[in-house]
């Protein structure tokens, strides 16, 4: 006897995974396959890292959240925790710490899957299709701005030719804190508090902790510096008495928007200099990028300095990564991948048919075989035309349905 309930649960799958289904899949690889030759027309060398790998290297190095973030699994052979990737970026500065082990830049690039134990947003996948581009061995501004420059470019593949380019720099922050007596405890509530921005929480917060009067008032102010082209000269007045590497983040700051501003003119630059996403991972500018209507960014990036040395290198650092289904989903792709019409061939096993069917698909044609002896839907089979033999030539003649 059936037991519906039974039967459902074998096709249910976990919230936040989902097939990828035919149509859907072809925008998916047509655009990887697209954004790859981008990469690699900037000089950016392909590589494909596991999708799993000893928890040791997977994570070292790594914030707390990539690493609540992983799955972790027991291997059978060795018995070691291993992790499924949750973030290709650590992988790739492994490769480039120990794998390649190159003395200059190296520039790297990637497309894959990766796997969350949580949605990053209320509606995210949690199977998101990550492609991204990293670029190692360059600490000048030259690398940001390259690494801004592709990432804005790759949005352009989906006619996101518009985006909000919001930038930040975790050193503003860090040099603040540096200074005062805060325990890892405190420093990690405050950064909290300012990442939601509770203004009241941080008043309360600097009144109450041992904060200098000085300092207090810099991370009061740091709180409001948010906005358009006018924020920097505001930062620059407001922190004026703050440490020097507060006024060089700033001046960086500058210059990469300058720079973006000219190569870019239709993108708009947000500040926010308490924006701190991966902060602790993080060790200088960061950016994230938005399209119209979305509310969260659709892709993100920034510099991750000295991560390579767990690996044994210690080497400058800097990327981005989106998700390929999150580009997809912005329904402002081309159009160029779509299900071209086949050519319907009814199989009568003559070697000439077979030979025409071979040329065919050799030349590009989508040929599909049915047996005239077994049932087929011809509406679901995408043909509109037939191979048929004339005279004993086989030709394409237009399909009548």
């Amino acid at each position: 006897m059936n037991q519906p309930g039974k039967n459902v649960d074998r096709w249910l799958l976990p919230d936040g995974i989902g097939d990828v289904l035919p149509e859907q899949a072809l925008q998916i690889e047509d655009l990887r396959r697209q954004l790859l030759d981008l990469y690699n027309r900037w000089g950016y060398l392909l590589v494909i890292p596991p999708l799993l790998e000893f928890t040791e290297s997977l994570l070292i190095g790594t914030n707390k959240d990539i690493d609540l973030q992983t799955f972790k699994v027991t291997d059978q052979l060795s018995g070691r925790t291993m992790g499924i990737r949750a973030d290709i970026t650590p992988q790739t500065a492994r490769i480039d710490a120990h794998s390649l082990n190159r003395n200059g830049p190296v520039r790297l690039c990637y497309a894959g899957s990766v796997l969350h134990t949580r949605p990053a947003t209320a509606l995210a996948s949690r199977s998101p299709i990550q492609v991204g581009a990293e670029y190692f061995g360059v600490s000048g501004l030259s690398a940001d701005i390259e690494v801004i420059s592709l990432m804005l470019e790759t949005l352009t593949c989906v006619n996101v030719t518009a985006p909000t380019l919001s930038i930040g720099h975790v050193n503003i922050f860090r040099s603040l804190i540096d200074s005062t007596e805060l325990n890892s405890e405190q420093q990690e509530t405050l950064l909290d508090i300012l990442q939601r921005k509770a203004k009241k929480e941080l008043d309360d917060f600097l009144a109450n902790e041992a904060c200098d009067k000085v300092t207090a008032n810099l991370l009061e102010q740091l709180s409001r510096l948010n906005g358009g082209a006018n924020c920097l000269a505001d930062a620059q007045q407001r922190l004026k008495d703050a440490p020097e590497p507060v006024l060089a983040a700033i001046g960086e700051l500058e210059q990469v928007a300058n720079a973006i501003t000219q190569r870019f003119p239709s993108v708009t630059i947000h500040f926010d200099l308490a924006e701190l996403p991966g902060y602790h991972y993080h060790t200088g500018i960061v950016f994230a990028a938005y399209a119209n209507g979305s509310g969260a960014a659709i892709a993100n990036g920034g510099r991750y300095d000295a991560v390579g040395e767990v690996f044994g290198r210690a080497r400058a650092a800097t990327g981005f990564n989106t998700d390929l289904k999150t580009l997809i989903q912005l329904g402002q792709c081309d159009g160029t991948a779509s299900f071209a019409p086949g050519i319907l061939a009814c199989i009568d096993n003559s070697p000439e048919q077979w030979a025409e069917i071979r040329a065919q698909r050799a030349a590009g044609e989508q040929v599909i075989c049915v047996d005239p002896q077994e049932p087929y839907d011809i509406s679901e089979l995408h043909c509109d035309r037939e191979l048929v033999c004339e005279q004993g030539s086989y030709q394409v003649k237009p399909l009548n349905t």
